[in-house]
């Protein structure tokens, strides 16, 4: 089955992309999702962050607390490294395993750090969200309500938006309206259709 990796950065839209070609009846594999999965309560990878960064890191229910861990993790590189070797491979083997169980023409998996973590690997074709970077910034900074300086620091770490481009095999622009990009995605799902056919 053709895998088609979907990603883009932060507030680039990828969500909105991705939605609606579950719409049009596509499985998608959310790689956010997967990474909340698999630091659940009573999960090994969340046992593993807190015997590294210590029970600060919980909230009172037993569950992660994002925010104190996405402070540490920001502020230092090296923390950032262990976090990902804890979580990174829980959430490759996770995802292997949702894709392994579609059955939809083709299967999409949908990451915000599809090339950074490796993920494209999975994939057989990239495309990526594509938004100029002053959308996109003040995109995320309205629906997170963050500051600049942090949505800065977010993208950031993330590739830039020339090296994401290069690295995919087709990219889809967000820069309108909804409306439009949905057009955008169904001219993209008949073309990833026509991939799935004759991959076979």
């Amino acid at each position: 089955m053709l895998v088609v990796g979907i990603t883009g950065g932060i507030g680039s839209g990828k969500s909105a992309v991705t939605d609606y070609l579950e719409t049009l009846g596509i499985t998608v594999v959310d790689a956010d999702k997967v990474a909340r999965v698999v630091v659940e309560p009573g999960t090994s990878g969340l046992a593993a962050i807190t015997e590294h960064f210590g029970m600060d890191v919980l909230l009172a229910n037993g569950g992660l607390d994002r925010a104190a861990l996405r402070k540490i993790v920001f502020d230092n590189h090296n923390e950032r490294i262990v976090l990902e070797e804890i979580t990174h491979p829980r959430i490759r083997n996770e995802i292997i395993r949702q894709l392994s169980e579609a059955s939809s023409p083709y299967v999409v998996l949908s990451s915000p750090l599809l090339l950074e973590s490796g993920q494209n690997t999975l994939a057989d074709y990239v495309v990526v969200v594509d938004v100029p970077e002053e959308v996109q910034l003040k995109r995320t900074m309205a629906r997170d309500d963050n500051s600049e300086a942090l949505v800065k620091q977010i993208m950031a770490a993330q590739l830039d938006r020339q090296t994401r481009l290069s690295r995919a095999d087709a990219s889809i622009m967000n820069d309108t309206s909804l409306e439009e990009l949905y057009e955008r995605v169904e001219a993209l799902h008949e073309d990833l259709l026509l991939k799935a056919t004759t991959s076979d």
